[in-house]
């Protein structure tokens, strides 16, 4: 497999400039978040990242749908990258943007009718938490599942959200690990941002990531 990566759009990249300018010469730590669909892989990047320079864990993941329900931190982590770059961050791992969800989700998975309706209460509240956390954020990475269409309304409506905030975000295709997965379908989709293909469960091409990530801070 080929790993391509897409350099940031060029409409509007001089109000991204003038807003990791301000970020940069007020902070020497930044917030990264971490957005996508409900099971793209979030939390499972986010514990790889971690784990990789703080050596601890952001969250649980679960083949069910929600399993993050609320916002989750993990403070100072610094990522360092070849040639002596360093960045300090704290990241956030956010709920599964989802359009709708429905208690009925949660029966397929052998949840009694009551359990899946207060399940399903706690995940709607989570995607509203997770729009709000876009006020706190300096970089995003949008976690997109490279086995699934990623021409989907969610994709773009966090794509969109980030653009109209100015903040600067990255696009990684997840899961290349998978015999099925399209990374070349997500880069076609994304056609003037960063895409990094990558698997956040094997480690498969995150060292890019990485690189992508402080390059982007430190423009």
């Amino acid at each position: 497999m080929t790993m391509k990566s897409v350099e940031v759009r060029r409409g509007g990249i001089s109000s991204i400039i003038r807003r990791l300018f301000s970020i940069f010469s007020k902070k020497k730590k930044v917030v990264l978040g971490i957005y996508g669909p409900v099971n793209s892989g979030k939390t499972t990047l986010a514990n790889k990242i971690s784990r990789d320079f703080a050596g601890v864990s952001v969250g649980s993941v679960s083949r069910i749908p929600h399993e993050t329900r609320k916002i989750q931190y993990v403070e100072n982590v610094e990522i360092r990258v070849p040639g002596g770059g360093r960045l300090l961050m704290d990241i956030i791992d956010t709920p599964g943007i989802a359009t709708k969800v429905s208690y009925r989700t949660f029966l397929r998975y052998g949840m009694k009718k009551e359990e899946a309706i207060e399940r399903a209460r706690e995940a709607a509240l989570g995607v509203i938490e997770a729009i709000k956390s876009l006020d706190r954020v300096d970089i995003a990475l949008l976690v997109v599942d490279s086995t699934k269409d990623p021409t989907s309304q969610v994709n773009f409506v966090i794509a969109g959200n980030l653009k109209f905030r100015g903040i600067p975000y990255i696009v990684v295709a997840n899961k290349i690990d998978l015999p099925y997965s399209r990374p070349e379908s997500v880069i076609k989709s994304f056609p003037e941002e960063i895409v990094v293909p990558i698997s956040a469960l094997t480690g498969e091409n995150i060292e890019l990531l990485y690189e992508k990530i402080y390059e982007v801070a430190k423009r």
